[in-house]
């Protein structure tokens, strides 16, 4: 016969067992409530939204910033990567990413239901997070509320037009989607005549064509959209409000297509992902209402989800209608749109 006090420590221990296993699985969900972030934008104009994710899901986001070299790191570290997520801008360096083998395609029906098809991978490699569309600016005092980018080109601008370096990813892309619509002739011919109109030499960034048209050296120039939302909320009296307040912004369209061109934000998850399921959940986070709309009041660029509120100064700017060139056409063309710049010695 078993003794009472026997059985009743069997079954103590039995508890005890099943108290260190219930601590033990308590401790494994929680040490998995985490996701490893790899971006090469700055963390400080993301970090709003990776803490709005944290506070409504608990899993907390460990942020790398990877300035230069992201692909050669994840490459360089292989199968023991930490990388979950990993987040750029520009289109090519996405690209750059799923073709050099560290990323993985993933199915989401909340990420297919918030970005438009041309906007992310039919087999799921990458996801638009949001958009960067190349504008006009023009001195505001102009009567110029039309345009489209072939004008650029245009002699009636002869000495008037600013922009940066044609090898910037900003323009190499919008050269290469304009291959795309008009082919490399036409393409040639475009960037000829644009740097016959340039006002001065192809450099500097893209505030400095706001700064330009300020200081008379030229009437119009191409930058981005969401440039001019940080200008004209910057502080009354700084330079970039000056800036800012200098000029108007005018959304040009290819006239092949009638959309304008835009450039992303965007993300995938990591190859050898050790946290997959919530580099999804980040993933679908980031195209929820909450957080395209913390893209657009922080960043001021414009959200990838329809119907999202805007940032009053971007929502100024009207409707935008985004091209519907596929952008892995655009990012076939790079390297010759870079050729070409190159050829008519647009930053020379």
């Amino acid at each position: 016969m078993r003794h009472p006090r026997a059985s009743l420590y069997q079954r103590l221990k039995r508890l005890g067992t099943l108290s260190v296993g219930l601590a033990l699985l308590a401790a494994s969900s929680a040490m998995a409530a985490e996701v490893n972030l790899y971006t090469t934008r700055e963390p400080r104009l993301i970090q709003p939204l990776l803490d709005a994710f944290t506070q409504e899901t608990g899993v907390q986001v460990n942020t790398v910033f990877v300035k230069d070299g992201l692909l050669e790191r994840v490459r360089a570290e292989g199968e023991q990567s930490p990388a979950d997520v990993l987040m750029t801008v520009d289109i090519g360096n996405l690209l750059d990413l799923v073709d050099g083998g560290v990323t993985q395609p993933i199915r989401s029906e909340t990420l297919d239901a918030a970005i438009p098809a041309h906007l992310r991978a039919d087999d799921g490699q990458w996801y638009t997070l949001s958009l960067r569309d190349r504008v006009a600016y023009v001195a505001k005092d102009l009567d110029v509320d039309q345009l489209h980018y072939e004008d650029f080109a245009d002699p009636q601008w002869r000495g008037k037009v600013c922009i940066r370096s044609g090898q910037h990813p900003y323009n190499t892309a919008l050269i290469a989607a304009l291959i795309a619509h008009d082919g490399a002739e036409a393409t040639e011919d475009w960037l000829r005549g644009v740097k016959a109109n340039l006002g001065r030499p192809a450099t500097g960034g893209d505030r400095d064509v706001a700064r330009d048209i300020l200081g008379g050296i030229c009437d119009i120039g191409l930058a981005n959209a969401y440039y001019v939302g940080r200008m004209k909320n910057a502080e009354p009296g700084t330079d970039a409000y000056r800036w800012g307040d200098a000029i108007k912004v005018v959304r040009p369209s290819f006239k092949a297509s009638g959309g304008t061109h835009v450039n992303i934000s965007g993300a995938a998850v990591a190859r050898h992902a050790p946290h997959p399921d919530q580099a999804v959940q980040l993933l679908e986070y980031l195209v929820s209402d909450e957080a395209q709309s913390l893209y657009a009041r922080a960043n001021y660029e414009y959200p990838v989800k329809a119907g999202v509120e805007l940032d009053p100064v971007v929502a100024s700017f009207g409707v935008l209608q985004v091209d519907a060139l596929p952008l892995t056409e655009i990012a076939r063309h790079r390297r010759q749109a870079s050729e070409l710049v190159d050829k008519v010695g647009l930053n020379q």
